[in-house]
């Protein structure tokens, strides 16, 4: 039964957005109270969107890392797409009250405090956020995990609507326009909203055991020719990705008088080189006569 486990750089990874994501609350939340901005208390709102994110994350992150069992025979990989679910469900319900804010902040302004130290203290804030979100980006890739993705691109979201709202609140300081404050609560409500979108949609497709990309399954098929002499051919070749795990089934036409154990040969020789490319691979051969053949698909001889 196949083994996959996470790097621990993931499970770092993971706690560490735990932690980021606490002082940016923390600091967005000081912007929010010195200022009185509801567009800068819908940006710390959405910051606990962030905390819960990460700790949604962090769990799946580790569930996703237990062996394969008996009862789950391939893995707990899946987790980590429901973890972005979640998460996009997290970000519709901030979306909303984000909107209910922003709603009665228009029917009723309220003027609110140009702080110095408050402003500055959102934009320490963005900056913080922006490289963990790079950060989380480039290594959620790299470990081939999709809730450290999702992380870093919900973080990223925020990093740009907090942009947009800290130069909507210069304007509102410049021109007076109290509602504009309002307004701009809003936009954060439908950019945030759009990210639990994409979330959820990226999730979906996930569950939904989709296909390497074209250019590894090249790859796959490139490793497959290079190390299947002796047999005729491969076709049927299907793929699946399930986070950082991916599954290779494949059909092996062998000449009707090879021994069952030159043919085993062959077949360990192919899935070696596959799981030196693809480090959390599972393969599945099934091997067939030459009657069999089809002419298709990857053609050894």
């Amino acid at each position: 039964m196949a083994r996959h486990t996470h790097s621990p750089v993931a499970l770092q990874l993971a706690m560490g957005s735990l932690v980021v994501g606490v002082v940016v609350l923390g600091l967005k939340g000081f912007a929010a109270w010195a200022t009185g901005s509801i567009a800068l208390f819908s940006d710390a709102l959405e910051s606990v969107v962030n905390v819960v994110t990460a700790v949604v994350t962090l769990i799946a992150v580790r569930l996703a890392a237990r062996p394969a069992n008996d009862t789950l025979p391939y893995g707990y990989h899946k987790a980590e797409y429901f973890s972005a679910v979640i998460v996009g469900v997290f970000i519709v319900v901030a979306a909303l009250l984000i909107f209910r804010e922003a709603y009665y902040g228009f029917m009723s302004p309220r003027a609110f405090v140009a702080d110095p130290l408050g402003l500055a203290v959102s934009v320490i804030a963005s900056v913080l956020n922006m490289a963990w979100a790079y950060l989380l980006i480039s290594r959620g890739r790299r470990e081939r995990s999709p809730a450290l993705q999702a992380d870093g691109k919900h973080l990223l979201t925020d990093v740009i609507s907090t942009f947009g709202v800290l130069v909507g609140v210069g304007l509102v300081i410049v021109t007076g326009w109290q509602r504009l404050d309002a307004i701009l609560a809003a936009l954060v409500g439908l950019s945030i909203l759009w990210s639990g979108w994409q979330l959820l949609r990226d999730s979906v497709i996930g569950l939904m055991d989709v296909a390497v990309d074209a250019r590894q399954l090249m790859r796959i098929k490139e490793i497959i020719s290079a190390n299947a002499e002796g047999a005729i051919e491969a076709h049927d070749i299907r793929t699946r990705q399930a986070g950082s795990a991916t599954f290779i089934e494949f059909h092996l036409v062998v000449p009707g008088s090879m021994t069952v154990e030159a043919a085993h040969v062959i077949c360990d020789r192919i899935e070696a080189k596959l799981r030196e490319a693809e480090s959390d691979a599972t393969v599945t051969i099934h091997v067939e006569p030459e009657d069999k053949a089809k002419h298709s698909g990857i053609v050894v001889i």
